[in-house]
């Protein structure tokens, strides 16, 4: 087998580290996202609140980078950024699915 097939998220071998990892990373991508609308969108105190979820969300990315490479030993890309998308799609599948059958059974009655 290749170093990439022992990698890949649904290869049984995943650990609690590469968990722990993959929720700091979505964390850190969900504290970017609402910063930069935070700081777009908002005004005063709003913009402020924005900017400190930016650089938490900076300093975050920092802290998944240097816990993987040199505390836990595990690729970044592969076994971090990899497994955070292909989970992150998994759930958007499962509440779409999950949000049409509650929509199917309102409209039925």
């Amino acid at each position: 087998m290749s170093v990439v097939t022992k990698t890949l998220p649904w290869y049984p071998s995943w650990n609690l580290d590469i968990f722990f990892l993959t929720i700091i990373g979505i964390i850190a991508l969900a504290l970017l996202i609402f910063g930069v609308l935070t700081a777009y969108f908002g005004k005063g105190k709003s913009r402020v609140a924005g900017g400190g979820m930016i650089a938490g969300a900076i300093l975050l990315g920092f802290i998944t980078y240097y816990l993987s490479d040199f505390t836990f030993h595990v690729s970044l890309v592969y076994d971090i950024i990899l497994g955070a998308v292909f989970y992150l799609v998994a759930a958007i599948i499962g509440v779409v699915i999950g949000l049409l059958i509650f929509l199917a059974a309102i409209m039925k009655t």
